[in-house]
């Protein structure tokens, strides 16, 4: 995704260095029982995360950050959707050097204005826009869809033409969850990609939360949460890490206030396998997780994205925040939320410590989207469902590679 420097960072980040400090004076996390999910079905091995997929070429960063908004509240990124600042500004950027001799053939459906009127925009992002669209033939005749165009003339890097191809597989390969946008058709022209999918009519996540004043109650926000866990838990399980959750890419299903809350934009999206790394700095700046910026990190870099989201819906504000983007970063590396500012003190001990788990620095620590929906904060909510953990593959996985030697200690271990 192209990228144009806007400024000078004043203090290169050290993203390749090692792991800052530990912040002196943490408090000790205390302790509750995890759910234990059941064993792995083994349905597992056709997840796409184990297909011979290959993730995504190392991006090598040659500019410098651009600035961010000043602004301190939620609402600039709400501003920066309206276009008063610069779309790009609070994004994580990537290579940009363009590059010779780019096939931008992806083999999609060249039919899309025999099977599709295209309507008006009702989004845009970085690196396409988003209109509304009805189908012209078929079964769904006269239905109304969304549409994300993608102009081939933005895609100058074989990284930008890999992402979208990617994005497509992913949409294909995940399906059967009422939180996760519904995939119909990939079609392409010579000029433009179009991926059309399910049309959501309630809005974001981000314009919700500014109609209620910035924040949500603790019941409120419970709502949102677990939708937002289960989904993730969902996208985790078939191998698939999201890399760009936060509240713009959450859509409500209707303007009704119980609909169903939707995740879009699999743009930066990967496959991952449970024991691998990934390296490629991609995201919002916001939400990006302290292991992003080391390049080493798999699907609990979602899981600290989600405590981001749950700790603005609780208290309206940002738990990491700087004026310059390397700011930003400095402060998620180094720097602890505050939970002693109003509204927290209101706030119940299992809703801070909640975010507390999902905010850890350390994502050996970091609660899965399975533990997440078992936290005592959201034991008494109607409509959870715990998932399977992926750590549980993980575990066996190990134990399969174990020595005999391992393995006969670990049995008699189960056995004691």
């Amino acid at each position: 995704k192209p990228w144009v420097p806007g400024g000078r960072d004043p203090e290169p980040l050290p993203i390749n260095g090692d792991a800052p400090p530990p912040v002196a004076g943490t408090p000790k996390q205390p302790k509750f029982p995890f759910y234990s999910p059941s064993p792995l079905p083994s349905s597992y091995k056709n997840s796409p995360a184990n297909s011979s997929v290959t993730s995504t070429p190392l991006r090598f960063l040659k500019r410098p950050f651009p600035p961010p908004s000043p602004a301190k509240h939620i609402k600039a990124l709400l501003a920066r959707r309206h276009g008063s600042v610069k779309p790009n500004e609070a994004s994580i950027p990537e290579g940009c050097e363009a590059e010779l001799g780019l096939d931008k053939s992806f083999g999609f459906s060249k039919q899309f204005s025999s099977k599709y009127e295209l309507g008006e925009e009702v989004g845009r992002g970085h690196f396409g826009y988003t209109c509304s669209a009805k189908t012209k033939k078929g079964d769904m005749k006269g239905e109304e869809l969304a549409v994300k165009v993608i102009p081939k003339a933005k895609m100058t890097t074989a990284i930008a033409i890999e992402d979208v191809r990617r994005e497509v597989r992913i949409l294909s390969a995940l399906s059967g969850h009422k939180n996760l946008v519904h995939f119909y058709d990939a079609c392409e022209d010579e000029d433009n990609v179009y991926i059309v999918m399910e049309l959501c009519k309630g809005g974001e996540l981000l314009n919700r939360i500014l109609s209620r004043g910035g924040k949500y109650s603790e019941e409120d926000a419970k709502v949102v949460i677990v939708q937002i866990l289960s989904v993730v838990a969902f996208c985790h399980l078939q191998g698939v890490v999201h890399r760009d959750l936060k509240p713009e890419n959450f859509l409500f299903t209707s303007k009704d206030e119980n609909s169903d809350l939707k995740v879009i934009d699999f743009g930066l999206s990967d496959f991952v396998k449970p024991d691998e790394r990934l390296n490629d700095i991609v995201g919002s700046a916001y939400y990006v997780a302290p292991e992003v910026l080391h390049r080493s990190y798999g699907t609990e870099g979602d899981m600290w994205s989600i405590g981001v989201i749950a700790y603005i819906l609780l208290c309206g504000s940002r738990p990491f925040w700087a004026r310059t983007e390397s700011g930003i970063f400095r402060a998620v590396l180094k720097a602890e939320p505050n939970f002693e500012e109003a509204p927290w003190p209101t706030l119940s001990a299992q809703a801070k410590d909640f975010v507390k788990r999902l905010l850890n620095k350390d994502c050996r620590k970091r609660m899965t989207a399975a533990q997440a929906l078992s936290h005592p904060w959201l034991e008494n909510h109607h409509d959870i469902k715990i998932p399977i953990d992926i750590v549980i593959y993980k575990h066996v996985k190990a134990y399969i590679c174990s020595s005999s030697l391992r393995k006969a200690a670990l049995r008699v271990m189960i056995n004691n």
